[in-house]
């Protein structure tokens, strides 16, 4: 790892050690290697790597005590952020990635494997027909996504997955005001609260970065989320 990540860690009060740094480095990689045969992520230059997907998945610890957080879903991971990141500066968390694409998931059970990680696991599937399943509804201290979707669409297919009391919290742009007005009412139906929005730069960046933390409050009404395809066609109002 580099000088610049190790600065971009420590505006972050976190302490990563020289394992992790290794695993980092492994999974950049994998990454790199991957990408080659399948589009994982346009972004492959080894500092940006480092601070637009790695520094940027753990920079949640903005926005919430992750040493409180016992279990992590992680919906439309995509390359695996923030669900790997997170798991590796934070090895006690249970981790579940989600993904609809199998040759995504494939990538992700070898990162799995090659970095040693224990306690996490992936779903290839759509979150809209797995937070109907018993064994993952409600079932999360935290979800997060950095998944490209508008907030009320997002919210549906996430807070499904949260327990009450628990947290969802965005991954978003600086600019969230207009989405986060119109979203209000939909986080409300399915059961949030928002409570924060914390905004900042991404360190070393001039990337402006919102956290939305979202608490749920009650239970996500049964017909939620709707079936695949209407939470994007037609977001709650």
């Amino acid at each position: 790892m580099s000088q610049i990540f190790d600065e971009m860690i420590r505006e972050l009060n976190i302490e990563v050690t020289d394992q992790m740094k290794q695993q980092f480095d492994k999974y950049y990689e994998l990454l790199v290697e991957w990408n080659k045969v399948m589009n994982l992520t346009g972004i492959t230059e080894y500092e940006e790597v480092n601070s637009k997907h790695f520094v940027d998945s753990i920079s949640i610890v903005k926005a919430i005590d992750v040493n409180s957080v016992e279990s992590v879903i992680d919906i439309g991971t995509g390359a695996g952020f923030p669900g790997i990141p997170l798991k590796i500066v934070f090895p006690h968390l249970k981790v579940t990635l989600l993904d609809s694409l199998n040759k995504r998931i494939k990538f992700l059970n070898t990162v799995i494997d090659e970095l040693g990680l224990e306690d996490i696991c992936t779903i290839h599937g759509r979150a809209e027909d797995f937070a109907k399943k018993v064994e993952y509804r409600e079932k999360y201290d935290l979800c997060v996504s950095r998944a490209v979707a508008n907030l009320s669409t997002l919210s549906e297919y996430c807070l499904p997955y949260v327990m009450v009391n628990g947290s969802f919290i965005p991954y978003k742009s600086g600019d969230i005001d207009k989405e986060l007005n119109d979203s209000k009412n939909a986080v409300k139906i399915l059961g949030g609260r928002i409570e924060d929005i914390v905004k900042f730069q991404l360190p070393g960046t001039d990337i402006g970065r919102s956290f939305v933390k979202i608490k749920k409050v009650k239970n996500t009404g049964r017909k939620f989320p709707r079936k695949a395809g209407l939470p994007s066609k037609e977001p709650l109002k």
